[in-house]
């Protein structure tokens, strides 16, 4: 762990939010997936586990993290009312690496075959960080498929992140993660824990390509979106405002009807603190959501 530590300040915290979202997940009291299994999809074959009944909401992880380490806090109170439908996507976790080319399209490609295997036709969707890019395209793509969309801490372009997170990946690499908690859960459910390597070179390349699913896009979303984000959680502000503008929002609702989307900034948050604010953000979901 000494050496995680000695590489520059926006990199280190980076790597402390797998560190802490790791332990945050292990603290708490785990429940069992209703059932769990592999969508064979695209060339590849994709992990899911669903809990409860009702209406289906998916779930879209982080990059390099797995449905623990990511939900594990918020699935228990989300399920209590909902079918909650989680995936871990290529690479991550139970779902094996392929030499498949990493890309935001091809990933919301895959989300949109395990609704299809399970013979779900829309869903409400909720993503984190990269999960909320991925979000972004397929209710882009595909947007009969998605009823709301909830994106936590997350944006549908490179520069929606501020400069110094863009670039905290730069020199990044692989043995940077040895000895950490996030090779361990990597190790723990993996189907091949020898690619460790090889998902970690996909990641970094994949990271290090600017992407964007396009501002006239976005303005086309007709599903209700919910912004979840930090104060201080590395996207860049002046951003996520034109995001919402182009979302319908921004405007005074004294003068006009309310928006169908909404944004909830969180005080005192970081990317890493904010997904630990379980009840917060299982109190602006299931508000939305219903």
């Amino acid at each position: 762990m000494k050496n995680l530590f000695k590489t520059h300040s926006p990199l280190k915290s980076i790597l402390l939010i797998a560190v802490m979202l790791f332990t945050a997940s292990l603290s708490n009291g785990q429940i069992k997936p209703t059932h769990s299994g592999y969508a064979p999809l695209n060339g590849i074959k994709v992990y899911y586990e669903v809990y409860g009944e009702g209406k289906p909401l998916v779930l879209l992880h982080g990059a390099f993290y797995t449905i623990e380490m990511n939900w594990a806090q918020l699935i228990p109170e989300l399920s209590k009312t909902r079918k909650v439908i989680a995936v871990e996507l290529q690479g991550h976790g139970h779902t094996p690496y392929s030499d498949r080319k990493l890309d935001i399209a091809t990933l919301a490609s895959d989300v949109e075959g395990v609704m299809n295997f399970l013979k779900v036709d829309s869903a409400d969707v909720a993503g984190y960080s990269m999960g909320g890019s991925i979000a972004y395209q397929l209710a882009v793509k595909s947007p009969k498929r998605v009823r709301k969309l909830v994106i936590i801490s997350s944006t549908y372009k490179t520069s929606g992140w501020l400069p110094v997170v863009n670039n905290a990946f730069k020199g990044f690499k692989p043995e940077f993660l040895t000895n950490t908690p996030m090779k361990t859960a990597y190790d723990a459910v993996a189907p091949d824990k020898t690619k460790w390597t090889k998902f970690l070179e996909q990641m970094i390349a994949f990271a290090g390509e600017p992407f964007n699913v396009g501002d006239a896009n976005i303005a086309k979303i007709t599903s209700p979106v919910l912004l979840i984000s930090g104060d201080n959680d590395g996207l860049d502000k002046v951003e996520l405002m034109k995001t919402y503008q182009l979302l319908g929002g921004g405007i005074s609702a004294d003068l006009a009807p309310m928006p169908k989307s909404h944004l909830a900034i969180v005080p005192g948050q970081s990317h890493v603190s904010l997904m630990q604010q379980t009840k917060t953000i299982s109190d602006l979901l299931n508000g939305f959501l219903q």
